[in-house]
């Protein structure tokens, strides 16, 4: 009978304590360009998931000069081998700097985001901002973009990556005038964490079981 209740333990366990995974597909704000890899958000992001009590891998599938076509692109062969139970989306940046229309803008992130509902993954967007210099009228219908799909689709808004770092505090950002220092990238990583953190899952059912 001991015998018994050992396996059926052994049983749930592994689901109960199975590694979740959230999929970072993003441009060179999450791709630590110009810094150490280490000191980039998204493996900040890994470490604090550790730290609390979070049993998630992070997979960055971020690639400097991306564009949400690029992502668009490369998403389904990467879904093809890589589950996730979170995405989060920071793209656009490229497109809005190029120019490119606003609806082909919105019709690449449309694609991603039902690519991924489809394969049940709840996903984080994190809006994109432009300088005023493009424009009212294309930076505000740019910026609109990201409210406007994530009422449609249902799906969670952050703040903006750089909130409080690219105007407020200049000296945080690289010689390029685009790309933040290591030195921000902690503050990236708390813009995000806020709504990230509710979308997350512990791994209750196993202390449950073990006790």
């Amino acid at each position: 009978m001991r015998l018994l209740l050992i396996i059926s333990t052994c049983c749930f366990l592994p689901a109960a304590v199975a590694e979740r995974t959230i999929l970072v597909l993003a441009d060179s704000l999450s791709a630590s360009y110009g810094i150490a890899v280490e000191d980039g958000w998204v493996t900040l992001l890994q470490d604090r998931l550790h730290l609390q009590g979070y049993n998630y891998r992070v997979i960055n599938a971020s690639i400097s000069g991306d564009t949400t076509a690029g992502a668009s692109a490369r998403l389904v062969p990467l879904l093809s081998h890589e589950q996730a139970d979170i995405a989060v989306i920071e793209l656009g940046g490229n497109d809005g700097l190029r120019g490119l229309s606003i609806m082909e803008i919105k019709k690449n992130l449309v694609r991603i985001i039902r690519q991924l509902l489809q394969k049940n993954i709840r996903v984080l967007l994190i809006p994109m901002q432009i300088p005023p210099n493009y424009g009212q009228i294309y930076t505000t219908k740019f910026r609109e973009i990201y409210t406007e799909l994530a009422a449609e689709y249902g799906i969670t808004l952050s703040r903006f990556i750089l909130d409080n770092i690219v105007l407020e505090q200049p000296e945080l950002i690289q010689e390029d005038g685009i790309h933040p220092k290591a030195e921000a990238q902690p503050m990236m990583l708390d813009n995000i964490w806020f709504d990230l953190q509710p979308m997350l899952k512990k791994n209750d059912e196993a202390h449950e079981i073990l006790q």
